[in-house]
């Protein structure tokens, strides 16, 4: 997620987005210092309740297995409306965040061109790709041509340039229903925590776990990032099979994304879901 146009260095590395620094120190700083003021049990229960529909359903569900790899179908308008929630989140646009994790996939670890390649090192693929960002990822005339499926769509253009303006009505929505604790815990808090569940995703489970299927990349299989993000921490098992929709592949490796898939399945709402080959190569016994 960017929040300001793209500067490069002149020596042709990324610059330091200072816009991008502050907006995200902003977020911290208000959520550090404020939550303990405005603590309650129900905003508490606001902040972990919309950490799993903008990140759960949201992210997790829609703008990573529905959009970016088309693990499994649902009608138009539903297709919206989670990508809406994903918007959300606050971490960026639909078209953005699709286009940078098919380009991840695409050069998984590859230095220059991984976007948040762990190559670089646990900081630079947890926040610093964020922080240094490259024209290629964040200008939207670049990143929109890894996702034509998305770009040509009006709504999916419109999200991806009022994401954050979103943020308002959510605010005064939250407001009226329990005050400044509400905004506090559902806004600045669960963003906050959201953001680095997702992240850890991109850093944690590229460096620590165990691998179930032998792959050309070091991502791993971490338990307590699936706890985290709702079963995206499965990373190897989802790197040997992207378009899979089910992460989790042995029967204790918790997946509750996938639930919410089965779910819309038993309400005939998800139909074209990939599961994963019948006979499997390259297991790990």
């Amino acid at each position: 997620m960017t929040t300001n146009p793209v500067v490069t260095a002149s020596a042709g590395r990324p610059a330091l987005s200072w816009i991008n620094v502050g907006f995200f120190g902003a977020f911290h700083l208000l959520a550090i210092s404020l939550a303990p003021h405005y603590f309650s049990w129900s905003a508490l229960g606001v902040a972990l309740f919309l950490h799993w529909l903008l990140g759960g359903i949201g992210i997790c569900l829609g703008y990573h297995r529905l959009l970016s790899h088309r693990s499994f179908r649902v009608p138009k308008v539903l297709e919206y409306a989670i990508a809406t929630l994903g918007s959300l989140a606050i971490q960026g646009g639909p078209i953005f965040w699709v286009s940078g994790h098919r380009q991840h996939h695409a050069h998984t670890e590859h230095v220059n061109d991984d976007p948040y390649s762990a190559q670089r090192g646990f900081w630079w693929s947890h926040i610093l790709w964020i922080f240094y960002p490259r024209p290629e990822y964040f200008d939207a005339k670049h990143y929109r041509k890894n996702a034509p499926d998305l770009a040509r769509q009006p709504f999916y253009r419109w999200l991806d340039r009022n994401f954050l303006m979103l943020q308002i009505p959510l605010a005064a929505v939250l407001y009226a229903l329990g005050g400044w604790s509400f905004v506090v815990y559902g806004i600045f808090v669960r963003a906050v925590i959201l953001w680095h569940s997702t992240w850890l995703v991109n850093s944690a489970s590229h460096m620590w776990g165990y691998r179930t299927f032998e792959s050309d990349d070091g991502a791993q299989n971490l338990w307590w990032v699936s706890l985290l993000t709702y079963g995206e921490g499965w990373h190897n098992n989802h790197h040997s099979y992207p378009h899979v929709a089910k992460s989790g592949y042995r029967w204790w490796e918790i997946d509750l994304t996938w639930w919410a898939i089965c779910a819309l399945k038993q309400m005939g709402l998800a139909k074209k879901i990939v599961t994963y080959p019948k006979s499997l190569q390259y297991v790990r016994k």
